[in-house]
């Protein structure tokens, strides 16, 4: 029997394991569930306890015991129903939430916020961050200083972030600090090559709704990205970066 699914709806190990012994031998009491799933009588009456919460087990008693039965397992469907429902229900009041939630992050004068995040996983969330605020806004553009040392590791984490950013129409102005890069569709691309040719130990950056990406290779060549949110620092770094923009 594949148990995953139940894992999936929240139940641990021992949880599924007691209300699996439950499905198979009937009404049983604690001392007697304890063995047959061999678990302490203590853990085994606080799983009763939360499987009865969930309402998919029950107990009545039988002269001095309680003799716990396992509720028909379509209940277990029942509840999946019902957390769903109340999950949607959450959502559609969160959605109403969120200019209220918004104004609070946002207010005037607040202290920049800076989230640290690594490996491919947490690139990937910064990209995604990127799409989704941009795309939100109604220039519907982010600005970018698109380093080669970093470049890669930049794609590798979301390759197919081009195609998705020009099927949502957000704009990308593109500054690469070394030879390398292209453009996509509904971005443009300009050049500073350093006089040395130097292409290492540069930072990945890139501008968007309010915030500031800075995208690095830690001593083990892994990529970790901060972002900083803040408004000031945001229209600081846009300003400088179309000023440069403009004069290449």
């Amino acid at each position: 029997m594949d148990i995953t699914v139940f894992k999936k709806i929240g139940l641990s190990d021992k949880e599924i394991k007691v209300y699996l012994k439950l499905l198979e031998y009937g009404a049983v009491s604690v001392r007697s569930l304890a063995e047959l799933t061999e678990l302490n009588r203590g853990t085994t009456y606080d799983i009763l306890k939360k499987l009865q919460e969930l309402g998919i087990v029950s107990f009545y008693h039988q002269d001095t015991k309680q003799r716990f039965v396992a509720e028909d397992p379509e209940k277990i469907l029942k509840m999946v129903e019902n957390e769903k429902a109340k999950l949607e229900d959450a959502g559609e009041k969160l959605k109403e939430l969120i200019p209220e939630l918004k104004s609070l992050q946002d207010k005037e004068g607040s202290k920049p916020v800076t989230k640290f995040y690594e490996g491919r996983d947490g690139i990937r969330f910064i990209l995604d961050d990127v799409l989704s605020l941009t795309s939100e806004e109604k220039a519907k553009e982010y600005y970018v200083y698109s380093a080669a040392g970093v470049r890669e590791d930049v794609y590798a984490a979301y390759p197919d972030f081009n195609k998705k950013r020009v099927k949502l129409g957000v704009k990308a102005m593109a500054i690469s600090l070394s030879q390398g890069g292209g453009t996509y569709g509904l971005d443009e691309r300009k050049w500073i090559v350093p006089k040395d040719g130097s292409k290492e130990n540069m930072t990945y950056i890139i501008i968007y709704a309010g915030k500031c990406a800075f995208i690095s290779l830690d001593n083990n060549r892994s990529p970790v990205g901060v972002i900083i949110e803040n408004q000031m620092i945001y229209e600081t770094q846009k300003t400088i970066f179309l000023q440069l923009w403009n004069s290449l």
